[in-house]
């Protein structure tokens, strides 16, 4: 006697895995820009350059950055860092609001305005300085240093 074996059926369709071209495009890009600022750190400070690792160079360059920040390419290393991050938020949630507006309250004591700022693609993206909404400005090279306030302010109201 021969027993008849049947085969099990699963339903439904399986999901394919596939190669997301865009998430590789970023990694690339990320990669190429950390590793070009890095040379210019290392020509310029005549260091040792760091492993050719995503890791390695973002740590390498923010060790730099306040060096990197005091150098008349600046503005490049800002816009290029800030479209490095608006095309990973495309990758990881495209389908997000490019139009949200982070809003703080100013750092100036005392001061009542808030300080607006936009993601890559919203607003004015050639803006230069950050200014609240009392008329107290920032420029380009004193980013770093608002945001420390705004840390620091922030740790203070959830203290």
């Amino acid at each position: 006697m021969s027993r008849r074996i049947s085969p099990t059926k699963v339903s439904g369709s399986r999901t394919r895995d596939h190669l997301d071209i865009s998430a590789l495009d970023a990694r690339y890009n990320i990669l190429a820009t950390l590793e070009s600022w890095s040379e210019i750190v290392v020509e310029q400070l005549g260091i040792t350059a760091p492993g050719r690792s995503v890791p390695q160079l973002a740590r390498f360059l923010a060790r730099h950055l306040q060096w990197l920040a005091a150098q008349p390419p600046a503005a490049d290393f800002a816009d290029e860092t800030e479209s490095l991050v608006a095309e990973l938020r495309t990758i990881i949630d495209p389908d997000s609001s490019s139009s949200r507006t982070i809003i703080r309250q100013c750092v100036v004591d005392g001061c009542a305005g808030t300080i607006s700022a936009w993601p890559n693609g919203a607003g004015n993206t050639a803006r230069r300085s950050i200014e609240c909404s009392a008329g107290h400005s920032w420029a380009m090279h004193e980013w770093l240093a608002l945001r420390q306030l705004m840390e620091r302010q922030r740790k203070d109201v959830n203290a």
